[in-house]
């Protein structure tokens, strides 16, 4: 395999090893290999023949801010969204990204290329097929230097519809305006909202799962908050997330 220098360079590795292991003098070297005796006074000083990195010590972004780019980083490793899908779906939120700015944040952090289907990542069971409205959300912390801000993350099990929110707090307030402003964004009806075990959606001094109870309250069409997972009625999701942001208030 050939060897991949520097556009500058003048020497190859093997000119550099014999650099390294003969007793010449500088001067001579340099007449052998047609360079200067500064560069046979680099290359004698070096443990290794290659060449050194180039570039900043310490790569960032000239657009995006440490804030955005932790934000990037976190959605990439949780959703696990292709390049075009992660830029729609942070755009609203950072509208100064673009696609190019996007992969080079990816390729600095070694998460430009999503793991290969089989080997690299567990095996992943596949979700009943539903009609297009059921969301999965979730919420990841973001560690920067400033703090740990908090990414909510809303994904549509069936279009992929994703939307997203950064937040310096992960308190039920916040939780219920991210939700409220969830369905102003999604251009069609949300049916069923599906959640983690989290204490911002789920009703306070609740310590047992409701799993059999959701399906009651769903017949009775009755509002409801339940342990790990909140399901509602469509019909219902858009008056209950009002009642409860206003309740929280």
């Amino acid at each position: 395999m050939g060897q991949v220098l520097h556009g500058c360079a003048r020497t190859t590795e093997a000119v550099r090893r014999a650099i390294q292991h003969s007793q010449e003098s500088l001067r001579a070297l340099a007449r052998r290999h047609g360079v200067n005796p500064k560069t046979v006074a680099k290359w004698r000083a070096r443990s290794d023949v290659a060449d050194q990195r180039t570039g900043p010590a310490a790569p960032r972004s000239t657009t995006l801010s440490a804030e955005e780019e932790a934000m990037v980083v976190a959605f990439r490793r949780h959703t696990l969204l292709p390049l075009d899908d992660c830029l729609y779906a942070l755009q609203p939120t950072i509208p100064h990204l673009t696609r190019s700015g996007l992969h080079r944040c990816l390729q600095r952090h070694g998460i430009s290329r999503l793991p290969e289907a089989d080997g690299d990542k567990p095996a992943r069971k596949r979700f009943k097929a539903c009609p297009i409205g059921f969301f999965h959300i979730d919420i990841a912390e973001v560690r920067i230097e400033q703090g740990k801000p908090y990414l909510f993350v809303a994904i549509d099990r069936t279009s992929k519809f994703v939307f997203t929110q950064l937040h310096e707090r992960a308190t039920t307030r916040v939780a219920g305006d991210f939700l409220r402003a969830l369905l102003q964004a999604v251009p069609y009806r949300v049916h069923t909202v599906l959640t983690d075990n989290r204490i911002h959606f789920i009703t306070p001094g609740n310590i047992a799962s409701a799993a059999p109870l959701i399906r009651e309250a769903m017949d009775r069409g009755e509002l409801f908050r339940a342990q790990g997972r909140g399901l509602m009625p469509d019909k219902e999701l858009q008056e209950a997330i009002h009642s409860y942001a206003g309740s929280q208030a």
